[in-house]
């Protein structure tokens, strides 16, 4: 496929995530009130004293909490609120399958991501501008084979809140059993829009083995969301090589389930002439720890 196909297909993605920046839910003000057995309310206070409130509960009715048995009160955000309904917060809005967007984790805030169970990596927000993380690729449990690790600093600028972010980090590995195998990335990138509705465009240089790559790897990523548990993902990447220039496009979803994330799609190499079409599968799951709601 030639560059201009390549372009065309990225801009058809970049309207629809453009299209979706707009679709914001909103609603009135409700709280999560978290209990000591386990359960978790999602309503308007409706009456409050000092030794229980009530709870005006969707398809439940008015329940009744003794205060003592409250283990933790959030207030949801409207923005996260649509006829009523949680829209439950983003567990991976720091990324979309894997590239990075703008936004950061915030201080304390912290997730596991496995990929097709062997890469397995973690990001722990150290401020609320700067996290970092590491992973590992385990191959030592099949006889002993060499070992990708890797190291994963990140910075994080909001220059308009919820509306424009950017991000500059990079990804530093090595293979250990091996010698002289040190790889990774640097990156930087731009985010519009919110944590839920975004698109990003972002410029990297890769190194291997002692050298940088010749020319930058250019990247777009969009996010939107479907529904209260729903997400549209894209990740796609355009890099040039001697001799020519490919890339990479992919399209799937990101399901939450509670406070996970399953992710699924496919992606797709582009840039040959072949004619043959190629869909290789996605699929990962994000856990969040630390400081989130």
């Amino acid at each position: 496929m030639k560059y201009g196909k390549i372009l065309f297909i990225t801009a058809i993605l970049f309207s629809i995530s453009m299209l979706a920046l707009a679709q914001v839910p909103s609603d009135s003000t409700m709280v999560q009130i978290e209990t000591t057995d386990g359960n978790s309310f999602y309503g308007q206070i409706i009456n409050e004293d000092d030794e229980k409130l009530m709870l005006q509960v969707d398809g439940l009715g008015e329940v009744s909490i003794l205060k003592k048995n409250i283990r933790r009160r959030t207030i949801i955000e409207s923005g996260h609120i649509k006829n009523g309904k949680v829209w439950f917060n983003n567990p991976q809005s720091t990324r979309y399958f894997w590239s990075p967007n703008g936004y950061g984790l915030k201080k304390g805030e912290g997730y596991y991501q496995n990929i097709w169970v062997m890469w397995n990596q973690f990001a722990y927000g150290i401020t609320d501008h700067f996290s970092v993380g590491g992973g590992i690729i385990p191959l030592f449990l099949f006889g002993g084979a060499p070992t990708p690790v890797f190291f994963t600093p990140k910075f994080s600028i909001p220059v308009a809140k919820d509306k424009f972010n950017l991000g500059a980090g990079a990804l530093i590995g090595t293979v250990l059993g091996e010698s002289e195998t040190g790889f990774g990335i640097v990156y930087g990138t731009s985010t519009f829009g919110s944590p839920d509705q975004n698109i990003s465009l972002g410029l990297g240089y890769g190194f291997a083995g002692g050298e940088w790559a010749s020319s930058p790897m250019l990247n777009l990523g969009a996010m939107f969301r479907l529904s209260p548990t729903w997400y549209f993902i894209s990740e796609n990447y355009y890099f040039g090589f001697e001799g020519g220039s490919g890339g990479v496009i992919s399209a799937g979803a990101r399901w939450i389930i509670k406070k996970a994330a399953l992710d699924f799609g496919l992606f797709t190499p582009v840039g040959s002439d072949s004619g043959e079409f190629i869909a290789l599968p996605w699929l990962g799951f994000t856990i969040p720890f630390g400081n989130v709601d």
